[in-house]
């Protein structure tokens, strides 16, 4: 009995060692040779600091800007954005290593490093693990799955956002956003009226989403975007902690309230899936809730006989994040280009020309907006001032020779789009300026790299939705346009804050006025 007490006692001691040194070599020699081996490449950062890395000084810096506001005409946003980036860039150039905890990262800002990050086929480059909070805001769908699951998911999905079936949904959007206008109407035209922009559209995006993928309606779906509002709140409240997997299963009042909120999203979106089980005649629908649960109760789609099956958590998870990206940032673009339309009046008349040319008076259908070239160029250049993406991470899953760096396996490489959009020696002397007319050969003419505006991503894992983010933010853009004019209320204060996403910190209170009839 002794003898087998020592045994037991012995091998906890050496699996407590083994333990031990692991995390030794992780917090303590790991970070050591990572840090020599990008300084025998040249490459500088802040100083690691045991098991906190960097955060404490990303902290610290991030507090000092966060008072700060900025001229309306300013577009260098990147020193309130992203302050921390601003100050290594002036120490240690445009390529540093810095550390979020024990985890290194790497910030490249080089377009064509960036292109072959971004374009990688064989998975090399994959998307690191979330904090845990984000996992139960938007799920594991299309946004975090890899490998053969993002595939599989990426088939399912796709058919979706064909051209075709985003023409057809150009109703459906103009429907919910002619709802909005009706509730902005001023009895004297004579009169002005002050609206929070940004609230009205996070609720229209909502809307839109819910009637043109899950073909429910913002009241019905309203519970998974308010679940949705407070995990964001908690994602941001806890973005510089350092996750161990354990703590998510630790019954903390913080978790307990996400596993509220996640039971509450997932009760809502099953209340919308058996809605449509239940009302099933001669198919789902061929929405995007339509075709997930065909490729759910199917083994195969579209004539393929490979196995397309997605399970009934797979589909709740893709829910949660097209509830969640569908809306999200298709409202803060929509929010800044009016912003900048509302500062700049002359490109406000230039587009109400164009769409009162084109469209008149009616609602607009796809090919009318096919022939709105200047509201396609204000919202690329929209999207690259301030696009909802401030940045991007993807981590080297194996030893990576990125031009002619060195990656080490589990490194992460960040792309900070705010910066890149506004490098100069790509975008030009006025990079920092509203100037549309640089889309007026298109994207890959807009800079000295065809690649340069990243908002959309590029490469196999670029947004599925982009061209359905386009066509609703065209629509609603021009039915503002032919029925107000409009001006940032001076109430306004621009502050631009990373929230997840890039948002007004204080919201976007606009100045409306009626056209004349």
């Amino acid at each position: 009995m002794g003898y087998l007490l020592g045994v037991i006692l012995g091998t906890l001691l050496v699996v407590l060692i083994t333990r031990l040194w692991s995390f030794l070599v992780y917090v303590i020699w790991r970070p050591y040779a990572i840090t020599k081996k990008f300084r025998e490449q040249g490459i500088m950062g802040p100083a690691y600091m045991l098991w906190s890395g960097s955060i404490k000084e990303i902290i610290s810096i991030r507090r000092a800007s966060e008072g700060v506001v900025l001229d309306i005409n300013s577009h260098d946003i990147t020193p309130r954005v992203l302050p921390h980036y601003t100050k290594w860039i002036s120490l240690y150039g445009r390529t540093f290593l810095y550390w979020f905890g024990p985890q290194p990262r790497i910030c490249v800002t080089d377009p064509e490093q960036t292109k072959q990050v971004l374009s990688n086929k064989f998975g090399f480059y994959i998307k690191p693990e979330p904090n845990p909070i984000i996992f139960a805001l938007m799920g594991k769908g299309l946004v975090f799955s890899e490998g053969s699951d993002w595939a599989r998911h990426r088939r399912v999905v796709n058919p979706a956002f064909a051209m075709d079936k985003l023409k057809m949904m150009t109703k459906s959007i103009a429907k919910c956003a002619q709802s909005m206008i009706e509730g902005w109407q001023i009895q004297d035209e004579s009169q002005e009226k002050e609206i929070e922009f940004g609230r009205q559209f996070q609720e229209l995006t909502a809307d839109v989403i819910s009637h043109t993928a899950f073909g429910s309606s913002y009241k019905e779906g309203k519970e998974v975007f308010l679940a949705q509002k407070e995990l964001q709140k908690l994602a941001l409240a806890t973005f510089f902690n350092i996750h161990l997997p354990i703590f998510r299963y630790i019954p903390t009042s913080r978790n307990l309230h996400k596993w509220k909120l996640e039971r509450k999203a997932r009760n809502t979106l099953m209340r919308i899936i058996q809605s449509r089980f239940d009302s099933k005649e001669s198919g789902y629908g061929n929405d995007l809730l339509g075709l997930m649960l065909e490729a759910c109760t199917s083994g195969h789609y579209g004539g393929k006989k490979e196995d397309q099956r997605m399970n009934m958590d797979e589909i709740i998870d893709e829910c949660k994040t097209f509830f969640f990206a569908g809306h999200e940032t298709t409202s803060h673009w929509l929010t800044w280009t009016t912003f900048l339309l509302g500062a700049n009046p002359e490109w406000q008349e230039r587009l109400r020309e164009e769409v009162l040319r084109e469209c008149g008076k009616e609602i607009p259908d796809a090919d009318m907006l096919s022939k709105l070239r200047l509201v396609t160029m204000v919202l690329f250049e929209a999207l690259r001032l301030y696009g909802p993406v401030v940045m991007m991470q993807r981590k080297a899953d194996k030893d990576m020779n990125l031009g002619t760096l060195q990656i080490p396996k589990g490194t992460a490489v960040t792309l900070p789009l705010v910066i890149m959009h506004r490098d100069k020696e790509i975008w030009g002397a006025d990079a920092n300026e509203f100037n549309p007319f640089r889309f007026q050969n298109g994207i890959t003419k807009a800079a000295k790299h065809p690649n340069a505006l990243l908002a959309f991503s590029i490469g196999p894992r670029a947004c599925i939705g982009q061209n359905f983010a386009m066509l609703e933010a065209k629509i609603v853009l021009a039915m503002i346009l032919q029925r107000f004019s409009f001006r940032v209320s001076p109430n306004y204060k621009h502050a631009p804050a990373d929230l997840l996403t890039l948002q007004p910190k204080n919201g976007l209170p606009i100045i409306l006025s009626p056209l004349n009839a």
